[in-house]
């Protein structure tokens, strides 16, 4: 029997700024196993799956995930989190490149998990992008924000 919610924290621990492992978070997705960030209609796999990791990690270099809440039941666990950190470095979205704003974002996220045999299979990320946006102090006008 895995421990799903220790995996998953193994995971979010990979994923922290200050002490990134990005090969250790892709080496806990199954074969075939994807990381699906909702709000920017983006799917990783294989060797692609810790580039989100590496975006926010350099785009917001101390960056952390308080998680809130971990509900495990069998191989899907579901977490309520926020993503916290500074931005200080250009933040890639599929529109184009917001460049440093050096504003603190405490961004709202919840997070689904498929896991089997201990790997994670599925990992949708649902960011509130519009509050995230809100707190970059450019969501009343994205377009201007955008580089290309």
């Amino acid at each position: 029997m895995h421990d799903n919610e220790q995996i998953i924290r193994s995971l979010y621990a990979a994923a922290e700024a200050k002490a990134k492992d990005t090969e250790f978070f892709v080496s806990l997705f199954a074969e075939g196993g994807y990381f699906y960030d909702v709000g920017a209609g983006m799917k990783y796999y294989g060797d692609d799956l810790g580039k989100p990791v590496d975006a926010y990690a350099s785009a917001f270099p101390d960056m952390h995930r308080e998680l809130y809440e971990l509900h495990v039941i069998g191989d899907v666990v579901v977490v309520e989190l926020s993503l916290n950190g500074t931005h200080d470095g250009a933040l890639p979205l599929p529109a184009g490149t917001i460049l440093p704003t050096g504003k603190e974002i405490h961004a709202p996220c919840c997070d689904v998990f498929h896991l089997k045999d201990g790997k994670v299979t599925s990992f949708h990320c649902y960011v509130a992008v519009p509050i995230l946006l809100q707190q970059l102090g450019v969501f009343g006008n994205l377009e201007a924000a955008l580089t290309h």
